[in-house]
C-alpha cells in the first residue's frame, strides 16, 4: 500500500531523565529569584521559569497502539509510534491517534437489488486505522473534529487530549461510515434478493454468504485507502424485503415453495404409477387394456397426489379379459 507515513527520527529524550533535569531548572530558578537576590538574579531567575514553563509542553506518553503525527510548524515529522513516557522539542504538534481496531454497526438501509426490487441491507464492519499521514492530511478529518469540539454545550467542548482524539476517531468513524453506506449499496445492486429473483445457480445477497462479504471488504478498503483506514472485516448482518413489497414477496415465496413441492409430489406419483403397471405386467396379476391403464394411471394420480385422504369406492363389478 502507497504511504507517505514514516517514523518519527527527531531527538526524543527519556521523559523521566527530562523531568529530572526539569526539577534541576526550576530549583534554580527558585534560588535565584528567591534566595541570591539581585537584579541580574531576577532577570536571570524569570528566564529560567520561562525555559521551564516552555520545557513543560515537551512531554508526551504513549500507550500501546496508539501514535503521534509529530508537526513541526506545519511540517511533517514523522510518526512516533514507541510506548512509555517521552519529551521531545516543545514546539512539536504532536496529534495523538489510535491505531487499535474499531466496531461499527451501520443502520440498514434501503437500495434496490440487481432486479429494482428494494430491500433493507445492514453490516457490521471493523476497522482501523493503518497509514498516519494519510488520515490526518489527506482527508478533512481535523476541521470536522475541531467543529465537534467547539460545538457550544458539548461534551466535546473541553478541551484536552483525551477529547481531541474522540473528536478525531469520530471524525474517522463518520467517514468510515458513509463510505460504507456507498460500498453497500455497489455491491447490493449487482445482485439479486434470492434464487426466486435471480438466474438459476447465480450468486445471490442471502446465498452469497463469505463471497458477498469479501467483495464488500474489498470495495470498502478501496473507498478508505485515501484516508489511511484500513477494513479488518465486514459482513452483512440484516438482510430483508422493504416493508412496502415484504408481504407480496411472502406470498411470492409461499407460492414458489407449494410448487416446488408439487413438482416432487408429481414426480414421485407418476414414478410409483410406472412401477404399479410394471409389476402388475410382470406378476401376470391382470391384463389391463389401455382404457382400463388410463383409468388406473387417474385413479393413482388422484390419490397421490390429493391434499386429502381419497375416500375408496368398491367395484362390485368383473373385468372383461
Amino acid at each position: 500500500m502507497d504511504t507517505k507515513e514514516f517514523i518519527f527520527k527527531g531527538f526524543k529524550m527519556n521523559g523521566f531523565l527530562m523531568l529530572f533535569l526539569h526539577l534541576i531548572v526550576f530549583t534554580a530558578a527558585i534560588v535565584g529569584c528567591f534566595v541570591l537576590g539581585g537584579v541580574p538574579l531576577y532577570v536571570a531567575g524569570g528566564v529560567l521559569i520561562l525555559v521551564w514553563l516552555i520545557l513543560c509542553a515537551g512531554y508526551m506518553e504513549l500507550e500501546p497502539n496508539e501514535a503521534r503525527a509529530m508537526v513541526f510548524f506545519g511540517q511533517y515529522k514523522g510518526t512516533f509510534k514507541e510506548t512509555g513516557f517521552y519529551w521531545v522539542n516543545p514546539f512539536y504538534d504532536k496529534k495523538k491517534l489510535s491505531l487499535r481496531a474499531r466496531n461499527l454497526d451501520v443502520e440498514p438501509i434501503k437500495v434496490n437489488d440487481k432486479v429494482g426490487n428494494p430491500i433493507l441491507i445492514g453490516l457490521v464492519l471493523v476497522w482501523k486505522l493503518r497509514d498516519t499521514y494519510k488520515a490526518m492530511f489527506e482527508i478533512d478529518a481535523q476541521t470536522m473534529a475541531s467543529a465537534a469540539a467547539s460545538t457550544p454545550g458539548s461534551k466535546e467542548a473541553t478541551i484536552s487530549v483525551g477529547n481531541a482524539v474522540a473528536n478525531r476517531m469520530t471524525a474517522f468513524e463518520n467517514f468510515v461510515k458513509i463510505q460504507s453506506d456507498a460500498a453497500l449499496r455497489q455491491v447490493a445492486g449487482q445482485y439479486a434478493y434470492d434464487d426466486n429473483e435471480g438466474e438459476a445457480g447465480e450468486l445471490t445477497l442471502r446465498s452469497g454468504g463469505e463471497e458477498i462479504n469479501e467483495q464488500l471488504e474489498q470495495k470498502l478498503n478501496e473507498r478508505l485507502l485515501m484516508a489511511g483506514l484500513e477494513v479488518v472485516e465486514a459482513r452483512i448482518n440484516y438482510l430483508a424485503y422493504a416493508p412496502e413489497i415484504a408481504a407480496v414477496m411472502l406470498r411470492r415465496q409461499q407460492a414458489s415453495a407449494i410448487i416446488g413441492a408439487r413438482e416432487k409430489i408429481v414426480e414421485g406419483a407418476v414414478s410409483m404409477v410406472h412401477m404399479a403397471l410394471d409389476k402388475l405386467k410382470k406378476d401376470n396379476v391382470v391384463d389391463l387394456d389401455e382404457d382400463k391403464k388410463a383409468a388406473m394411471v387417474s385413479n393413482l394420480l388422484v390419490v397421490l397426489c390429493a391434499d386429502e385422504s381419497a375416500q375408496p369406492v368398491l367395484n362390485a363389478g368383473t373385468l372383461n379379459h
